[in-house]
């Protein structure tokens, strides 16, 4: 056991946001977990205290928001779709021509091993980041990066809370896109999140809960940190994958629903669309599936409601 002396920011802990898609239950415990850090230049991965966690102001990620993350969730001591999460990781390193200096396997035994140390079971949520490394200098060039990539595990005691998922959350379209593939590719679950940022603060100055993003055509494409699904006439509709980083959750909810001889559609629609939609609802792997009651304060489906059948 860890019964170092918590220096006193630790005592302080944030309420969670009330509504959002993020909206989370304080857990205490979080401020004594282990974080699993790979340091790139010693190649040694080791499990430190969070307060003494950190990495350096010449990181990579740090000074270039250079590097690939995934949000994965430990249920039952078993983290939950890993392989699909570390192909995706490595698809983004790859693209961004980043050798993570590690196959696979010793990733997510990284991952285990800090899960593991910190006695986690159900209710966890881990970020997994890595960056492209050391800089011996401030600059963008991937050749001088010393070392390996940087590799973080950090995982703590996060549940979700029930709000969102009971009484729904309200979206409105901001005007900010997501870009095409040959301006920053949106597939890349990078670091660089400012646009998917910028969008968030349109919806904080607003009072909403999400920012809807629409793609360069004006149509709908995503939203700022969820994927987006309408229902129409019975059947289940959400966006073109050309513009959309390509969701894990959003993938399991498709499958789900085929099984269940529900129709399903990846396709081109506008807020018109959305505005007379039967449901509407986002998902990840964090939020889960959460239902939407409103869209540029058009109410979502019937009078009154919250949760439609398909969510239900």
């Amino acid at each position: 056991q860890h019964q170092h002396q918590q220096p006193q920011h630790q005592h302080q802990h944030h309420k969670a946001k009330s509504g959002g898609t993020h909206a989370y239950t304080a857990d205490p415990r979080n401020a004594d977990v282990l974080i699993g850090v790979r340091d790139g230049v010693r190649d040694v991965f080791e499990l430190v205290w969070r307060p003494e966690a950190k990495v350096s102001v010449f990181d990579s990620g740090f000074m270039l928001g250079d590097g690939v993350w995934e949000g994965i969730r430990l249920h039952r001591g078993v983290l939950v779709f890993i392989q699909q999460h570390i192909k995706r990781l490595y698809q983004g390193a790859k693209a961004l021509d980043m050798d993570l200096g590690c196959t696979p396997a010793e990733l997510e035994s990284m991952i285990y091993q800090t899960v593991d140390a910190n006695a986690m079971e159900s209710d966890v949520h881990i970020r997994l980041m890595v960056t492209r490394g050391l800089k011996p200098t401030p600059y963008q060039n991937p050749n001088i990066t010393l070392g390996k990539p940087t590799i973080v595990v950090a995982a703590e005691f996060k549940a979700a809370s029930t709000g969102p998922k009971e009484d729904g959350i309200r979206l409105m379209t901001c005007h900010v896109r997501r870009g095409a593939p040959d301006v920053q590719d949106p597939a890349w679950n990078s670091h660089s999140k400012l646009n998917c940022i910028a969008a968030c603060i349109q919806a904080n100055k607003c009072g909403v809960d999400e920012s809807l993003m629409l793609d360069p055509h004006g149509f709908v494409a995503t939203c700022n940190s969820v994927h987006f699904f309408i229902v129409v006439d019975g059947v289940l509709v959400t966006s073109r994958p050309k513009y959309i980083l390509h969701g894990i959750t959003r993938a399991v909810i498709m499958r789900v629903a085929r099984e269940h001889g529900m129709e399903v559609r990846e396709d081109d629609f506008s807020l018109t669309t959305v505005y007379s939609a039967d449901e509407a609802f986002c998902t990840g792997t964090f939020a889960g599936l959460i239902p939407v009651t409103e869209v540029d304060g058009r109410s979502i489906g019937a009078a009154g409601q919250r949760r439609g059948p398909v969510v239900a």
